[in-house]
């Protein structure tokens, strides 16, 4: 290892142990205006009037986290959101098509955090916003060399910086298509909204699931709630203390063997109570409509196949349950965009091993 890659580590460790104190700092102190506003007691109002807390403070902006980025942001971001995806050059031919259909839908909140020289050079010469980070031993080897699901790992590390910059980032996987702007249709009222893997209003939304025991007799029926996970592939975050917990706790887990896939912890960790040994995610979530945030599983088994829905235009259309994602991309823009009637059809509803 060279003297300036020592350098820019040890620059990494002191600005890593700023972070945890300011945070420590932070979390302090918001427990104590916590206490100043939640302790003092009230009278319940009428039956149906009651209404809890739902939406957490935004933290401070701390512009020393990382000058160079929050002067992006700056320059980038609206009303202090913009969408970010990571990329590097595996996924080159998909972030085109990405950016092309972001550029078409009007939107200009948006930025690429590059993982290679590759993919920094790309965006420049078509006029993308984009970011590439101080050198980072341990993510820029997997954000070079990596697969999807290693790169999408990489995510919650790299998101901590903007929410402490005090942005909310529609964090984006680049097998997306953006047919409207995400922005105007987006409910703010929570940590965390997200795009769910449910494919109708139960698996979406959540339903009772009821379990038959037949040797319990009597007491043969248990009733269990279900809900499809988020798609950790796109959601929004606010800059509040439990959505950077929820990051944290995600990147924390994801660095130790046996490595977990992202898309589960980030849903355990939303969703999994406080319980004997183990104390949970205070953080508020809500689910995207998944007519409008569409995930291809919706698309290609459900809305192709049913006049009224095809005519309805989504936000975005997330190609998640395909391995052939570029081709389908591309079947997309064709219909939605280009206004190809038959370029959906060749599809099978899922994948052919």
């Amino acid at each position: 290892m060279g003297l300036r890659e020592k350098n820019a580590e040890l620059k990494k460790q002191v600005r890593e142990l700023t972070e945890k104190l300011r945070l420590a700092e932070q979390g302090e102190e918001h427990a104590q205006k916590q206490v100043m506003v939640l302790g003092k007691q009230h009278k319940a109002g009428p039956f149906g009037t009651v209404k809890g807390l739902k939406t957490n403070p935004t933290v401070i902006p701390d512009e020393s986290v990382n000058p160079r980025l929050a002067k992006i942001l700056e320059e980038v971001a609206v009303r202090r959101e913009l969408i970010v995806a990571l990329a590097n050059s595996n996924v080159q031919a998909m972030l085109e098509v990405w950016f092309t259909s972001i550029k078409k839908a009007g939107i200009s909140n948006y930025l690429v955090v590059a993982l290679d020289d590759g993919i920094f050079d790309l965006c420049k010469s078509n006029n993308v916003p984009v970011y590439k980070r101080d050198p980072d031993q341990g993510i820029d080897k997997v954000g070079k060399e990596g697969g999807n699901h290693a790169v999408s790992g990489l995510k919650f590390r790299i998101l901590r910086e903007f929410l402490q910059l005090g942005y909310s980032v529609l964090l984006s996987d680049v097998d997306i298509v953006y047919l409207q702007n995400p922005f105007d249709h987006l409910y703010r009222d929570s940590d965390v909204e997200s795009m769910t893997d449910g494919h109708n209003n139960m698996t979406a939304y959540g339903y009772n699931d009821v379990f038959d025991e037949p040797t319990m007799g009597w007491a043969r029926y248990a009733h269990t709630m279900r809900i499809w996970v988020y798609n950790s592939g796109f959601f929004y975050i606010r800059p509040t203390i439990p959505s950077i917990e929820l990051l944290d706790r995600v990147a924390d887990r994801l660095s130790h063997p046996p490595y977990p896939w992202d898309q589960a912890v980030f849903n355990e960790e939303l969703y999994f109570p406080s319980h004997p040994g183990y104390v949970g995610l205070h953080a508020s979530k809500r689910t995207m409509d998944f007519y409008l945030f569409m995930n291809s599983k919706v698309l290609f088994k459900t809305v192709r196949k049913d006049a009224k829905l095809k005519k309805l235009k989504p936000v975005v259309i997330h190609l998640n349950y395909h391995p052939d994602k570029l081709h389908r991309m591309r079947a997309v823009v064709e219909f939605y965009l280009n206004g190809k009637q038959g370029a959906l059809e060749p599809f099978p509803d899922g994948s052919e091993w």
